[in-house]
């Protein structure tokens, strides 16, 4: 099934099915088919509520989630698309805030295909056209899209006249589709700037300057960049972003990590360089405690999976997969959050990720990997786990599920672990299903 899409819904399941009968099965960027697909439909990206567009390598969900928290706030509706989803295929389309039911995305889905025959479309392509149509024919303030993968091919670049665009963190990820180094990365995302809508961006590395102001003169429009244009910090507990409208002094991110701050940063600057939808600076203030982002550092509760395991334990998941995420994740687990202890690694990753620039700056943090696999996909083998966790002196373990592997660490006998799963973010999304814990 493309994308490991299932539902338990019949209705749901059936579209799904015919999906994979049409869908190439494979990414494949270009606005090729998009096009001609919309079209069809009567091209329904073309009426939809204001649309706040983010790209990013790291941290593009968390800024759509301070985007979508910040614009609730003062009252508005608002449209998110958002992918890949973790358990259910509905977390990808939020229509006026709640999560699209299974009779309308089975509704939206057989009228994109139903009309998709001969053009190839892909399965991301097919979801992004039943978003589109769901959103223009349901009412709402503002309209959110999370750009899958890269920025200027990917299917959601259609968007003709966004209100901002916003880039968040860059790295290096998915070379075989956005190249091999930053620059050549970096332009890919910049490649969702458009005519008259401010190009917003995180701190980027001066190198990446005349790639940012080539995107923004070609499409005529401002690159507005962290440091430059605005900057915010965590300063005392709080965090602290500045303009030239002023200072806003706001609660910390409920989400947890350092890194939150600056996606946080980036809602805010996207919103206050926009004037098409007023935004208080109450709603600014509301939303770092309003945000909620799944599987990003998320602390899982008490659930079947974790029954094993003491009532004590601290177990936490994340689906990061490339270098800047692991850099974060390892960044939040400091030795006084660790309180003496170091963490039990549990983590299966996708063979086309890079497995050592992830598991790098967690080195000393760890107690024990737990290696699994990552069921529907090509995953790294449990040997290329223990080969790292040998370099560093420390055990690995290969388990068959997540369930095995949980065993196993409540079998070692700690009476409070500290427990890290990590690596994958359709790993995350069977952790949360086989604990109970649904995105909502």
């Amino acid at each position: 099934m493309p994308d490991h899409a299932v539902s338990d819904d019949p209705g749901v399941q059936a579209q799904l099915d015919r999906l994979a009968t049409l869908s190439p099965g494979a990414d494949i960027l270009g606005l090729d088919r998009i096009t001609r697909l919309l079209d069809r439909l009567g091209n329904p990206h073309r009426a939809l509520p204001p649309v706040f567009h983010v790209a990013g390598t790291n941290g593009k969900g968390s800024t759509c989630a301070f985007l979508r928290a910040a614009l609730e706030a003062d009252g508005n509706s608002v449209h998110v698309f958002t992918s890949p989803h973790l358990v259910r295929f509905n977390e990808r389309i939020r229509l006026a805030g709640t999560l699209i039911s299974d009779e309308a995305l089975a509704h939206y889905l057989s009228r994109v295909l139903d009309v998709a025959e001969g053009i190839g479309a892909s399965f991301f392509e097919v979801t992004t056209a039943a978003a589109f149509l769901a959103f223009s024919e349901h009412p709402a303030d503002a309209c959110i899209l999370e750009v899958g993968l890269g920025g200027r091919l990917d299917a959601t670049n259609v968007i003709e006249r966004p209100v901002i665009c916003g880039i968040a963190q860059l790295g290096i990820d998915h070379q075989g589709f956005l190249g091999n180094t930053l620059k050549e990365i970096a332009a890919e995302k910049a490649g969702i700037a458009k005519p008259n809508a401010p190009l917003v961006t995180q701190r980027f590395a001066d190198s990446l300057f005349p790639v940012m102001l080539d995107a923004a003169a070609r499409n005529r429009t401002q690159w507005l960049a962290m440091g430059e244009n605005w900057d915010a910090a965590a300063y005392r507990d709080r965090l602290h972003y500045r303009d030239d409208q002023g200072h806003i002094d706001a609660p910390m991110p409920r989400l947890p990590g350092a890194h939150q701050v600056q996606n946080a940063a980036l809602a805010f600057a996207m919103l206050r360089h926009q004037s098409v939808i007023p935004v208080s600076e109450a709603a600014l203030k509301a939303a770092p405690l309003w945000a909620h982002w799944p599987a990003r550092l998320q602390r899982l509760d008490d659930g079947p999976l974790l029954d094993p395991l003491p009532k004590a334990t601290e177990a936490w998941l994340d689906g990061g997969h490339n270098a800047g995420a692991g850099e974060a994740i390892a960044a939040f687990f400091t030795p006084d959050r660790l309180d003496g202890q170091k963490l039990q690694l549990v983590i299966g990753m996708l063979s086309n990720k890079d497995l050592d620039a992830y598991l790098i700056p967690f080195a000393g943090r760890i107690a024990n990997i737990h290696a699994l696999p990552v069921p529907g996909h090509e995953h790294y083998p449990a040997e290329r786990f223990a080969a790292i966790a040998d370099l560093w002196g420390i055990p690995c373990t290969a388990h068959a599920d997540a369930s095995s592997a949980i065993a196993a660490i409540a079998a070692a006998g700690h009476a409070a672990p500290k427990l890290l799963i990590a690596g994958s973010l359709y790993l995350a999304g069977e952790i949360l299903r086989l604990n109970g814990q649904y995105p909502d």
